[in-house]
């Protein structure tokens, strides 16, 4: 049974909506320890003055904010708990926008909402209102002793709940100085239709369960083969070079290889991206997330990594 992780209320005009908030994702990266590679015992960190190399206990360091090279300024716990937001357990709405106006690069972090005892009624209401007008609600709520911009938005049949990154938080694109390259070329009409029909014969309906983290399921492979005392030889791979692509060839052998239903097969020329140019990375809002640390397998232990499906 799922663990509510936060309980309150969402607040807009004189309504309140009691509500408890879940986790909505479930990232599963491949986690892993820090060993020492002569002993195989884990790597201990320890905190050092760099002044004196001594340890120091944690009860005597502080926090400092660095103004320049070695020059800081210490703050003390009591000075930022005096400047805490205060913990009302209400989502505030602010406004409803229309979902269009918020670009996805500004959403974080997704929970569901779900009603508490007697506040179902006024759920769905507020679930039925929103989803008929496309409207969505942005606010404010303390997660965790820290302020969040939030977006509450209707996905199917829960209301859901988004933190958002604040405005200054979310780099302009024009601090880029490869645009201005991208501003100066041209393509021809031919080739614009051409990569029109690409685009219209390589789409389709939004399935996750298409998409899967293939990195992962080899690194899990890779761990229960060593685990069971596979020695495992590492072929270094060689990158082969290959000239730039003509566009317009390119554009015409993909829309060959996706009309005789090969789309797999189209030729490495036309994937390619040119020299030097690195392929995009996916959207912000999978950020998050991002993070690796511990493992909870261990080789030692001779268990078996779980896969999730």
């Amino acid at each position: 049974m799922a663990r509510a992780i936060w309980s309150g209320a969402i607040s807009f005009g004189l309504v309140n909506v009691p509500v408890k908030l879940y986790s909505a994702t479930a990232p599963k990266a491949v986690r892993f320890h820090q060993l020492s590679g002569k002993t195989g015992a884990r790597i201990k960190q320890k905190r050092v003055d760099s002044s004196t190399g001594e340890e120091v206990p944690y009860e005597e360091i502080v926090k400092g904010y660095e103004l320049s090279p070695d020059r800081f300024v210490m703050i003390d716990p009591e000075e930022l708990e005096a400047l805490d937001p205060k913990a009302t357990h209400t989502i505030e709405i602010e406004e409803f926008v229309d979902q269009s106006q918020i670009d996805p690069i500004f959403y974080d972090h997704t929970y569901y909402l779900a009603p508490t005892a007697g506040g179902a009624k006024a759920y769905r209401l507020l679930l039925d209102a929103m989803r008929e007008t496309g409207k969505v609600g942005l606010g404010r709520v303390v997660l965790r002793s820290k302020q969040q911009l939030c977006a509450l938005r209707p996905m199917d049949e829960v209301l859901a709940l988004t933190t958002m990154l604040f405005g200054d938080e979310v780099l302009e694109p024009d601090r880029l100085d490869e645009l201005g390259s991208v501003a100066e070329a041209q393509a021809s009409a031919r080739e614009l239709a051409m990569a029109r029909q690409l685009i219209e014969s390589l789409s389709g309906e939004f399935d996750p369960a298409k998409y899967r983290d293939d990195y992962r399921e080899r690194v899990l492979e890779l761990i229960e083969r060593k685990a069971a005392g596979e020695s495992i030889a590492v072929q270094p791979q060689v990158e082969e070079e290959r000239p730039a692509p003509d566009l317009m060839a390119a554009l015409e052998a993909s829309l060959a290889a996706v009309r005789s239903g090969s789309s797999d097969e189209v030729p490495a020329s036309s994937k390619r991206e040119p020299k030097g140019k690195a392929t995009g990375a996916p959207p912000a809002s999978s950020r998050s997330s991002s993070r690796s640390t511990t493992g909870k397998s261990r080789s030692s232990g001779r268990k078996s990594p779980t896969r999730s499906n």
